[in-house]
């Protein structure tokens, strides 16, 4: 099969051809239809998450068909289509397993990290960590939905019943999760990058009720932050900008180093929390209620082979919504839904 490596932090990622998978007794074997490009692939490329097993498939926003199945697997049926998130495995047994907080199990591997992911042509995943999926998302479609999707939802649950919603850092889980908070009755204020007006009219289409650069100030105090930029300096700006007993989320499994700020911002009971991956519980609440609650996402298509340009324009804010890889003679270049 066909598949983008990466065999060395920094990349580019080499297409190269390379042995069908085999799935053992307790995998499935997918077809990749569709594979989401995330941050956090760039993070793994540049080596800013050091414990990538390399050489390495990155992609875990996977949507695939099952076309083998091992053994031991009763879940799913051949041909049914699956999608494949980042939490690839745990063990099950742990303190932070057993209390249901599979996110943080010491064990636990990654698509796309520690296990190989989608963009590839075939790739194998865990039975027990696929999720079926909406019929109303088409592939591409669906693809973003498993990460961005599941992480912006993780994180919207972690601001509570916030009613006046700061988002720093407008990109793939921003434009879904904007989605979910305004189909919730939230109010949203939106920050880009300072000038970056295309951004923030893009998130004005979503509902936002204000947006500005994240060197602005809300009109309004807000009553939880969200920050998906993995920018460090946003942390004291949104502490500044939180009502007291507000929330700040920091979205991203990699950050900038956080400056010191002074003790008034977080003083009045504020509080500042991050979001570590996410458990299958996640998945089967956001995956109930994302068709109801209306979530399209807009996505950019990019061919397997051009995986190196499509992270590039993501790194470089070039990517409206999300960029999501395509197998096959489907994946065009700059087509978008």
């Amino acid at each position: 099969m066909k598949a983008m490596i990466l065999s060395a932090a920094g990349g580019p990622l080499r297409l190269l051809e390379v042995p069908r998978p085999k799935p053992a007794a307790n995998q499935l074997l997918l077809a990749v239809r569709a594979c989401g490009v995330c941050r956090t692939d760039l993070h793994v490329l540049d080596g800013d998450l050091q414990q990538a097993r390399l050489p390495l498939v990155l992609g875990h926003e996977i949507v695939g068909i099952v076309v083998e199945k091992g053994a031991n697997v009763r879940a799913f049926d051949l041909g049914q289509r699956v999608g494949v998130p980042w939490l690839g495995r745990t063990c099950g047994h742990c303190r932070y397993c057993a209390s249901g907080a599979e996110n943080l199990c010491d064990t636990a591997e990654f698509t796309g990290y520690t296990l190989d992911g989608g963009y590839a042509e075939l790739t194998l995943a865990d039975p027990h960590y696929c999720f079926s999926l909406p019929d109303e998302y088409a592939d591409a479609e669906a693809a973003p939905l498993l990460c961005a999707g599941l992480i912006g939802y993780r994180s919207l649950v972690a601001t509570g019943n916030a009613q006046r919603l700061g988002i720093y850092g407008f990109g793939a889980a921003a434009h879904i999760i904007a989605q979910v908070a305004r189909w919730q009755g939230r109010e949203l204020f939106a920050f880009t990058k300072p000038g970056d007006s295309e951004g923030q009219d893009f998130a004005r289409q979503l509902g936002a009720a204000w947006a500005g650069g994240a060197d602005q100030a809300p009109p309004q105090g807000l009553d939880a932050a969200i920050i998906f930029a993995p920018v460090g300096d946003l942390l004291p700006q949104a502490l500044r900008h939180t009502v007291k007993g507000g929330t700040v989320v920091c979205a991203g499994i990699h950050m900038s180093d956080i400056p010191s700020f002074p003790y008034e911002l977080l003083w009045g009971e504020r509080c500042v929390r991050s979001i570590a991956n996410l458990t299958r519980r996640d998945g089967d609440e956001f995956f109930a209620i994302a068709a109801r609650a209306g979530v399209r996402t807009t996505v950019e298509q990019f061919p397997l082979a051009a995986a190196n340009e499509a992270l590039q324009r993501l790194r470089s804010g070039q990517i409206h919504g999300a960029a999501v890889l395509i197998p096959g003679p489907d994946g065009a270049v700059g087509q978008k839904l």
